[in-house]
């Protein structure tokens, strides 16, 4: 597939958070060449896993920093993905690189993260990456007090100070989730799924995880509308706050697959270690998110992606190449028209059994040309009178 790293390279994209977005693979297998602005450059196949997390710097500074969210810093998801963009921009050019995790794990408070963030530019970073909502707060303080240091916001927005000026040194990364799930979701009942579930992380208080289970239950529904067909599906904020793995969590999910659930989608970070587990133990199966997760179990039906990895070298290369005010202050929202979000269609990771990647293409398409628009007011979730899903939000 597309590359959105060199498709933002070559066109400068800078998009309205509700403005149409794109598909999403990972860099790893990339070998593009990008002209805008520079001189051209040719990016080589590096598996981020081949590159350390962690690394000396000659002179102890780390150029390139990155302030985790929630859950660990080796997720197979959210954290991973983003964390692989730094490694891959500052392995590819030469550059020093660091992690920050912030103090008390699940429990860090906005402190906690401004503290991450102080230490990050205190050891000589020359651009921040910070992953999650949760980081709002702690941002807003650390970017008005180091005005001179370009932040990189994932699934953020653009943030002002108390004063309620913009902060030009904040630039906001989003990502049209709603498209990833509706994909997930009218390929599993394509494919002949009819009981499914939904786990989200965040407690429903995370636009992204609520995007994308929006998303899941739009797509679901129309295909069981063209299947002529009504589906059930549990959906669940429960356990899921911290995003952590959890036995709660498991013994839920458990629940859900002995009383007839199929596949859940497991929309929340470290959550997928419970789920997946609760599918391994009932033969059930799991919609893996953010990153493909299908090599972490063979219960993995599918992953509802979007390119992380590939966005943080896009918004990164900004501050390199002298152009992070095109971005600082501003809302980048990113989906299938940048080629940003997406299911893996490769032969490894393409489980389905009657769903075909012709008709996943198709499908794609419909979204590329705007012949079908994903809505993503996820507010009508619960008032909107699904036509073939009977939904059971718990």
């Amino acid at each position: 597939m597309k590359k959105i790293l060199a498709l933002l390279l070559a066109s400068m994209m800078v998009l309205g958070l509700a403005a149409c977005g794109g598909e999403s693979t990972d860099t790893t297998d990339q070998n593009e060449t990008t002209t805008e602005g520079t001189e051209t450059t040719e990016t080589t196949a590096v598996d981020p896993d081949s590159i350390p997390d962690t690394m000396t710097s000659e002179d102890g500074k780390y150029e390139v920093a990155f302030v985790t969210d929630v859950g660990q810093l080796k997720d197979k998801s959210f954290n991973q993905g983003t964390f692989d963009g730094v490694k891959l921009y500052a392995n590819a050019n030469g550059l020093s690189y660091k992690y920050y995790q912030p103090a008390n794990s699940s429990e860090a408070t906005d402190d906690d993260r401004y503290d991450a963030m102080k230490a990050a530019v205190d050891g000589g970073a020359k651009v921040v990456v910070c992953a999650g909502y949760l980081q709002e707060a702690a941002l807003k303080r650390a970017a008005a007090e180091f005005p001179d240091v370009p932040f990189i916001f994932i699934d953020g927005y653009p943030l002002q100070d108390d004063s309620g000026n913009t902060l030009t040194n904040v630039a906001g990364i989003a990502f049209q989730e709603e498209q990833a799930g509706y994909l997930a979701g009218y390929a599993a009942v394509k494919d002949g799924f009819t009981k499914l579930g939904f786990s989200g992380g965040g407690g429903g208080t995370n636009d992204a995880c609520c995007r994308f289970g929006y998303g899941y239950v739009q797509g679901a529904n129309a295909a069981a509308a063209e299947k002529d067909v009504t589906v059930d599906m549990n959906y669940s904020w429960q356990y899921g706050a911290t995003f952590q793995a959890s036995t709660d969590l498991q013994t839920m999910i458990s629940g859900w697959y002995s009383n007839g659930t199929e596949i859940v989608f497991a929309c929340g970070g470290s959550m997928f270690q419970s789920i997946v587990a609760a599918a391994s133990a009932n033969d059930g199966y799991v919609i893996g998110v953010d990153v493909d997760q299908s090599g972490e179990s063979d219960y993995v039906i599918t992953s509802a992606m979007k390119g992380l990895s590939d966005a943080v070298q896009w918004a990164v290369g900004h501050v390199y190449d002298g152009t992070f005010d095109t971005i600082g202050g501003t809302a980048t929202s990113l989906g299938v028209k940048d080629h940003a979000v997406a299911l893996p269609t490769d032969a490894d990771s393409w489980r389905f059994e009657t769903f075909t990647v012709e008709e996943y293409e198709a499908l794609y398409q419909q979204m590329l040309d705007g012949t079908l628009v994903v809505d993503n007011d996820f507010s009508k979730l619960e008032t909107t009178e699904w036509t073939n899903v009977n939904l059971n939000v718990i």
